[in-house]
């Protein structure tokens, strides 16, 4: 049937035309949605204070470096200084980062190892200052008395809730009024209110800080909450420094799978985590999209083509790539979603209180407090400084 510009029920010789045609539905172009919100899901649980507090805790750190510029003998030295020497016991075994050799631990004095090299006729290697050591395990003497306790302080992190709110307020008039596209002028404002809010709350998740002087706030400061991006300390990498590798010698470099490999891999190496999350912008978006198009084959009877990645699997996790449009442009946020949440205050996820009112109008607030837990930022990474121009 070929169109013609006229709605079907409106068409044929026996029905009027009618003066004014528009459909009952409001379109909106503004963006509102919330992909990673809608990634991460509802909570199990509610924040219970203003200030919510989380512990964290990690295992007896595995790995340390040689901290001794005076090596006189690399091949031969059998006491040296490392970093944290409360890491290392009596009958470890440890081995250089990318050397074969291994040394077993005869002394511990402080920070000074004293060790045997090449043991178990393993091959020589040459000891320098900064290289990382790797604990290879302990070796415990039959019948020997029990070593001396160890253990973890767990660390209590903490995040701040942040209030979110917006005010409706609607003629009698216009309640009373037959309106086109909606039933009730009120509940539409309402919804478009709490639509601005969620995306309001999507966006500080991903970008927002938390006040440096009072961030606990009061009646005449502003509370904010910690977002993700603020909250990562540890594995925020750049092109061509740290783990990144280097491209044309300068940051910009465009992202590519060595680029979000090397980074995988560093998080992977330091943590239990496995990244499962992507979250970029547009542009990135794009480029990740590129990582198939040199493998990508097509007949000549295929009429469509897509370029889409939207799940990203590597030797260091499958990952969802996020696509929100709240990420600057030169960044990606690399998540282990399993490790972040975000809570309402109890009793204060979004919900509307109406408000008395002063005249012929129906007022009300829309109000919601929430806050970021990302627990274990260690776990996650921030890549900036990527390049956004082709």
């Amino acid at each position: 049937m070929p169109f013609s510009g006229k709605a079907t029920y409106t068409a044929g010789a026996t029905l009027p035309e009618i003066a004014e045609d528009i459909s009952d539905v409001v379109s909106i172009v503004s963006p509102f949605e919330t992909p990673l919100l809608d990634h991460l899901g509802d909570p199990q649980g509610s924040a219970a204070s203003t200030i919510h507090e989380w512990l964290e805790d990690a295992l007896l750190p595995n790995t340390d470096a040689v901290n001794d510029g005076s090596i006189a003998d690399p091949a031969a030295e059998t006491t040296f200084t490392v970093a944290n020497g409360s890491r290392f016991r009596v009958g470890d075994q440890i081995r250089l980062a990318g050397k074969d050799e291994v040394m077993l631990v005869t002394t511990v004095a402080g920070d000074d190892l004293t060790v045997v090299r090449q043991y178990g006729s393993s091959p020589s290697s040459n000891l320098a200052n900064g290289d990382a050591i790797t604990i290879v395990g302990n070796a415990a003497l039959e019948g020997d008395a029990a070593p001396a306790a160890r253990f973890t302080n767990r660390s209590r992190r903490q995040n701040y809730t942040q209030i979110f709110t917006a005010a409706v307020e609607v003629s009698g008039s216009q309640r009373a009024a037959q309106t086109i596209g909606l039933a009730d002028e009120l509940d539409y404002q309402k919804q478009e209110r709490l639509r601005e809010l969620l995306r309001d709350l999507e966006n500080s998740v991903i970008n927002g800080y938390a006040s440096a002087s009072d961030p606990q706030g009061s009646s005449s400061v502003r509370r904010t909450m910690r977002g993700i991006k603020a909250s990562i300390a540890t594995n925020v990498f750049q092109p061509d420094t740290g783990p990144i590798p280097a491209g044309d010698g300068m940051n910009g470099d465009l992202l590519n799978e060595t680029v979000l490999n090397a980074a995988l891999r560093a998080i992977w190496e330091q943590s239990s985590a496995r990244v499962d999350t992507i979250v970029c912008g547009g542009f990135q978006k794009r480029m990740i999209n590129q990582f198939v198009s040199t493998v990508q084959r097509f007949s000549d009877r295929d009429r469509s083509f897509a370029q889409m990645v939207d799940v990203y699997e590597s030797d260091f996790g499958v990952c969802r790539v996020v696509l929100s449009r709240w990420m600057p442009a030169d960044e990606i946020l690399l998540l282990d979603s399993g490790r972040i949440d975000v809570l309402p205050l109890t009793g204060r996820s979004f919900h509307y209180k109406p408000l008395a009112s002063t005249g012929d109008s129906e007022m009300g607030q829309l109000i919601g407090e929430y806050t970021l837990e990302l627990r274990n930022e260690n776990a996650h990474a921030l890549l900036k400084s990527l390049g956004t121009t082709i």
